[in-house]
């Protein structure tokens, strides 16, 4: 242990396996997309620090292949059209960011973003006038034109929240062969046909999977196996769970569970949903009981059964991620302007109280790089 005294002091503080996690954000006191390291060993994840300037980044998405960092936003010079935009930055060696270029994003208000395997289309929902629209990215990775822009109509029994269509995630399946977006103002999860080649994509039929009215479905994520997928609907404070059949891109609903004590009389809506990468356990968050829930998931049936309410060590979780060794879940708090890191069991899918948190402005979305 001799040789390590000669060593500069950065050798001594900085964990061997420290990894980068990227922090989209928006409004307050943010400028921009921040950047931390994450120390999967000890659980400990460092003060975040700005990495590029941008306006409300708020999303991010990673290129399946090239080291591009792509986020959600308004543009750096506005539109024509006055839309929000897409922006693309490099990721260095030190993963360091740096912007590239930026894009309309076909509508008003994104709110969410996703690459397909190809990394060929950039599909965004702009909650804003709920339009749902795939850019085209060229060889360097870029956004281009707009290949499919699909406005929808329609309204749900919630006046303040349901007054037209609001799309407000999207998921590829690993066929990359339809696109889903949950729509909190249609009370529905939309299926579309997608078509890698030229990024265009067509209304499924059926067109979707209904949750209840005024449910507002956010956001989704699948089962590791695809058999299932589960919606967290934002209004009613629910975790939908339902079969997938990959071959017809239909979704067939199983269950509804609550994501709160029966006994919270606040208020609350959800936000994040993420299935374990292990397929055993699904994690829901709660804003105002400002709390994760834990289900465990059967693999055969799909159905949830409740673990635990987890306190998330902030206020208002609008996001969580959890790290890619399954043992930790990193947890932003927009209402408190912080991130928690809780300590997640694999076993038994349970979090603990959290081990560190740190300051962050407005956190929106923490994502992991390969």
């Amino acid at each position: 242990m001799r040789h390590l005294l000669h060593l500069p002091l950065g050798f001594l503080v900085l964990p061997l396996t420290a990894a980068p996690v990227f922090i989209g954000t928006g409004g307050g006191d943010a400028k921009g997309i921040y950047r931390a390291d994450f120390d999967a060993a000890s659980g400990k994840l460092t003060a975040p620090t700005l990495a590029a300037e941008y306006n409300s980044p708020g999303f991010l998405a990673l290129h399946p292949e090239k080291p591009i960092l792509y986020s959600i936003g308004n543009p750096k010079k506005p539109f024509p059209n006055g839309s929000g935009s897409v922006a693309a930055f490099s990721i260095a060696d030190d993963h360091s960011l740096k912007f590239l270029a930026d894009a309309s994003c076909g509508g008003r208000g994104p709110c969410h973003l996703v690459v397909d395997a190809t990394g060929k289309t950039l599909a965004v929902a702009n909650y804003g006038d709920g339009s749902i629209v795939t850019i085209t990215l060229d060889k360097d990775g870029l956004p281009g034109k707009a290949a499919s822009i699909i406005l929808n109509k329609g309204e749900g029994p919630n006046t303040q929240r349901q007054d037209g269509p609001h799309a407000h995630g999207l998921y590829f399946d690993k066929a990359n062969k339809h696109l889903f977006v949950p729509d909190l103002g249609l009370d529905t999860t939309l299926v579309y046909q997608f078509d890698a080649g030229t990024s265009v994509i067509r209304p499924h039929n059926p067109v979707g999977l209904k949750s209840a009215p005024g449910a507002g479905p956010r956001h989704m994520d699948f089962s590791p196996d695809e058999k299932h997928a589960y919606v967290i609907n934002e209004l009613d404070n629910t975790i939908l769970a339902a079969s997938y059949n990959a071959e017809k891109g239909t979704l067939t609903e199983i269950q509804t569970v609550p994501t709160l004590p029966a006994d919270f009389k606040g208020q609350n809506t959800t936000a994040e949903i993420e299935v374990h990468s292990n397929g055993k356990f699904v994690y829901g968050s709660n804003r105002g009981h400002d709390s994760i829930v834990v289900y465990a998931r059967d693999p055969e049936t799909g159905k949830l059964t409740f673990v635990q309410h987890a306190p998330c060590g902030g206020k208002t979780p609008r996001h969580f991620a959890i790290d890619p060794s399954g043992k930790w879940l990193l947890c932003g708090h927009q209402g408190s302007n912080t991130i928690s890191v809780l300590p997640l069991d694999p076993a038994t899918g349970k979090l603990g109280a959290p081990t560190s948190t740190v300051d962050c402005p407005a956190p929106i979305c923490i994502l992991f790089p390969r």
